[in-house]
């Protein structure tokens, strides 16, 4: 594989992290109006599971890149 390859799995498992880091922001956002003063309902089952989802893919997601750069690193690519 060459360095240019490699540059681009780790953009690319680098924009997963922010993409589901977007992704766990905007499904915080929308329970955080459930809790705020004055709320009046709770958080429907589709935004519980949303944010559930969201938080997953990020644990995902970070795993993926935290393994991408052990192996990186274990092959001592700079």
């Amino acid at each position: 594989m060459k360095k240019s390859e490699k540059k681009s799995s780790e953009a690319r498992a680098l924009e997963r992290v922010a993409n589901a880091a977007r992704e766990v922001q905007a499904a915080s956002i929308a329970l955080e109006v459930h809790f705020s003063n004055g709320a009046s309902h709770a958080p429907t089952t589709l935004e519980l599971a949303r944010f559930a989802a969201a938080m997953q893919e990020l644990k995902d997601a970070r795993q993926a890149f935290d393994a991408l750069m052990i192996e990186r690193e274990a092959k001592g690519v700079e």
